[in-house]
């Protein structure tokens, strides 16, 4: 496990940059939605952004998701190392409450105020596509993180499972934010399980009741169980609008903006 956690991080930075590219690409091929704005503009913003999380994620708290497993590992903490259960139980415990545990983070930045005006710079983006997975202010991913390193501490969870669950993660947000989606029928039967880019979508319309919906990003599940499930836009998903009704402009693109974001009154 120590000998493979260096190469974990390198590992899963080029899955989910392939699976960006061959997002990417499918929405230049087949883009479900017409843009809005300048693509360059917003994509640099957003990949902007997402370097600025890598970094200061590096710089103040170093031991991230596996780290902390490791760490866990090593001195007995959490549960599972205080408790002998089969492999197999482990695992899918680990993922379903690793799941969990960002969904319920999900909720609660759009329920209590001061979160929600980190988590907003994510939900100005007035466009749809693969970039805005990586759309969050360093604030909002820093206390993410810190939050996710509490929880796979208090499960014990295995580094392995960790990094598993951080790439399936990963790659589950670049594909529920593409801007493509599926056929209808195959859609419905996929989002039983899985979000889906059309469920997701519905999560950034800036219809209050709308986006206080479909929390999910990889499982559909917590959605159904906790009655925050919307199955339909209420307006054609190709012609509604995305975004904050508070902002609709060409400052949405901007990184400056988007930095100053929670720190602007409503």
């Amino acid at each position: 496990m120590h000998t493979a956690a260096p190469i974990a991080p390198l590992a899963g930075l080029a899955v989910m940059a392939g699976v960006f590219t061959l997002l990417a690409v499918l929405e230049l091929a087949a883009p479900f939605r017409r843009a809005s704005q300048s693509k360059s503009a917003r994509w640099f913003t957003n990949i902007a952004l997402f370097a600025l999380d890598t970094l200061a994620v590096r710089l103040l708290l170093p031991i991230a998701m596996v780290g902390a497993a490791m760490l866990a590992a090593e001195n007995g903490w959490g549960l599972f190392n205080l408790v002998t259960l089969p492999g197999w139980l482990v695992f899918v415990v680990t993922l379903l409450a690793l799941d969990f545990a960002l969904w319920l983070q999900h909720v609660v930045t759009h329920r209590i105020p001061l979160l929600w005006r980190m988590h907003r710079v994510h939900h100005s983006d007035i466009d749809f596509d693969v970039s805005t997975a990586a759309r969050f202010h360093p604030f909002e991913i820093v206390l993410s993180m810190v939050w996710k390193v509490c929880v796979v501490i208090a499960l014990g969870a295995p580094a392995l499972v960790v990094a598993v669950f951080e790439v399936g993660f990963a790659v589950a947000t670049l594909i529920t934010h593409s801007n493509l989606a599926l056929p209808p029928r195959l859609d419905r039967a996929v989002r039983t399980l899985l979000v889906t880019p059309t469920m997701h979508r519905i999560h950034h319309s800036p219809r209050v009741t709308e986006t206080n919906s479909n929390y999910g990003t990889a499982l559909s599940l917590w959605d159904r169980l906790f009655d925050t499930y919307t199955a339909e836009a209420s307006q054609p998903q190709r012609q509604m609008e995305i975004g904050l009704e508070e902002w609709r402009d060409t400052r949405t693109a901007q990184l400056g903006f988007s930095l100053w974001l929670p720190f602007v009154k409503r």
